[in-house]
């Protein structure tokens, strides 16, 4: 995937129709080489994610999803967006209770996420040397490390200008 996709653009100007198109796409040929089905629901639950770089709850989803006619259940959206995290196409930032897009869908990478704690932009910034350095830590006490979930709040370029 080219940079011009990679969490930074949620901090820097960039054209986000190609952005989100693009990254799109990556997630459909992602879903497809896994074997997996990007179904009405899924695709737009997606959709609705790359729209902005902010995480959303799964009630905003919902909202959204039952304003274009997919059902107003809350398990519509959850089973969306749950899909979508087991696929590596969204990611679940916790400190939110919410979900962004994955920035990198169909690679492996180790994220940390930059959330802005003003405008609420979530930027995905690649975190492999503080997951080498976890994986370091826990060996020496003999653990394993299955997940983790990197996340840092502070201000972003443009909300730190104004400031």
């Amino acid at each position: 995937m080219t940079a011009d996709t990679g969490g930074t653009a949620a901090f820097a100007p960039h054209d986000h129709s190609r952005c989100a198109a693009s990254i799109l796409a990556h997630a459909e040929e992602a879903t497809a080489a896994a074997g997996a089905r990007l179904t009405p629901v899924r695709r737009r639950t997606l959709e609705i994610l790359l729209e902005e770089h902010r995480a959303l709850g799964a009630y905003e989803v919902l909202e959204r999803l039952a304003q274009e006619g997919f059902g107003n259940k809350p398990p519509v959206a959850y089973r969306a967006l749950d899909f979508l995290v087991e696929q590596g196409l969204a990611h679940r930032i916790r400190r939110l209770n919410a979900f962004t897009a994955c920035m990198h869908p169909g690679e492996a990478h180790a994220p940390a996420f930059l959330i802005c704690s003003r405008c609420g932009v979530v930027a995905e910034a690649p975190a492999e040397p503080v997951r080498a350095a976890l994986d370091a830590a826990a060996a020496q006490l003999g653990f394993e490390i299955e997940r983790t979930n990197v996340e840092a709040v502070g201000l972003c370029p443009a909300c730190r200008e104004a400031a």
